[in-house]
């Protein structure tokens, strides 16, 4: 591609991230405005279609990072290389989802009470520390790769960040596991769930913006890294599929749990939607399509590698909708053997529509990933320079 022509595609592309991000800024002041009146959310959902976005935002920041993880710690040549795009993606993607929480939560103009007082006894506490300490790592990571002097040191920053994304994610998942205002969520497996959900959708995050990039500069990837990056991501798919098998099968076993796992899993009592989301959105086109495109010897190739992340991100949508909302909408056991109700609604399952505001911010912290990436690449050379990529024939 000539520089002209790129110089041009790369203003193209900064514009209409810029939209999508001023868009998304724009439903969130219309929402501050409002109030929540005009969102979907209500007393019992107060978590709505941002915390979906933000939520895998954040979880993907942390397994997008296992690509450098594979290549600096664990000396994998092939994905060394990959190292700084697999960095720049975790700041991003870090970035846009926080965009999103902040703006989703209301008044975040005093972020800065948040950053100055602290209860250690809450989560979001600690996600205070976690989230700038991941930024502040992950730019040293990067600066260890990029200058030549501290080439060395690429190792030990390498490791803290693995340690570093480990524990980020575990307060990710504890910050559900430690509620018990909601039956649906307490539960310790929660923290290790996100741990290896976020190997999958990090690396499908990944794996779509490195076959978007070498798209761009006409330049593809040996077929024999095209398998172990694809086997890779299979491997992570099957291991998800297992431990949120594992989840639902620990709250089967409890009896007090029975009502809920029908209402998520087979739409009894009011599920509604979420059956669907869970078994035609994560399970089949989300998990098992995946690795029938990965796996299967017809589909072997960039195109199917490529589709089989897409599919990925989407069953991760669907999965986080029911697990977050889901969860919500489901009546809080408060006395278990007798019926609850009142005027508050209690013992009833909520209602939840997301409203076109919640979408757009939503899809505008997407925009503010993007557009970091973009520059990113841009303006440093985050490109994947190696001998595994090769010029079209």
């Amino acid at each position: 591609m000539n520089a002209p022509a790129e110089t041009r595609q790369f203003w193209l592309l900064v514009a209409l991230a810029g939209i999508v991000t001023a868009v998304g800024l724009a439903a969130a002041h219309y929402m501050e405005l409002h109030g929540h009146i005009v969102t979907g959310m209500n007393n019992q959902v107060v978590w709505g279609l941002p915390h979906v976005f933000a939520i895998f935002m954040v979880v993907a920041a942390s397994g997008v990072l296992n690509v450098a993880s594979i290549g600096s710690v664990f000396g994998q040549p092939a994905y060394k290389p990959r190292a700084p795009l697999s960095g720049l993606l975790c700041v991003a993607l870090l970035m846009g989802g926080l965009m999103v929480l902040m703006l989703d939560l209301g008044r975040p103009e005093r972020l800065v009470v948040a950053a100055t007082h602290y209860n250690f006894k809450s989560v979001f506490a600690w996600n205070v520390f976690l989230y700038s300490g991941m930024t502040g790592i992950v730019a040293v990571y990067l600066w260890t790769m990029f200058e030549r002097r501290y080439n060395a040191w690429s190792k030990p920053a390498g490791l803290a960040a693995l340690v570093w994304r480990f524990v980020l994610t575990t307060g990710t998942g504890s910050i559900f596991g430690f509620l018990v205002a909601r039956q649906a969520y307490g539960s310790a497996l929660l923290a290790p769930l996100f741990i290896v959900l976020s190997f999958g959708w990090g690396l499908a995050v990944f794996l779509i913006v490195q076959a978007t990039m070498y798209a761009w500069n006409d330049r593809h990837l040996t077929p024999e890294i095209q398998r172990r990056m694809a086997r890779l991501l299979g491997v992570f798919i099957a291991a998800s599929m297992f431990l949120v098998a594992v989840y639902h099968l620990t709250h089967l076993y409890f009896a007090r749990q029975g009502a809920f796992e029908a209402f998520i899993l087979l739409g009894r009592g009011g599920g509604g939607i979420f059956p669907l989301l869970f078994w035609g959105g994560y399970v089949l086109l989300g998990s098992v399509a995946p690795l029938v495109l990965l796996f299967h010897p017809k589909f072997a190739g960039e195109r199917g590698t490529l589709a089989a992340a897409t599919l990925v991100v989407l069953g991760a949508f669907a999965w986080l909708f029911v697990f977050i909302i889901g969860g919500q909408v489901f009546p809080l056991d408060l006395f278990p053997g007798h019926v609850v109700s009142s005027s508050f609604g209690d013992g009833g399952v909520a209602t939840y529509v997301p409203s076109l505001p919640e979408l757009l911010l939503g899809i505008g912290g997407l925009g503010a990933a993007f557009l970091l990436t973009t520059v990113g690449v841009r303006v440093l050379d985050f490109m994947p320079q190696d001998d595994f990529a090769l010029g079209k024939p």
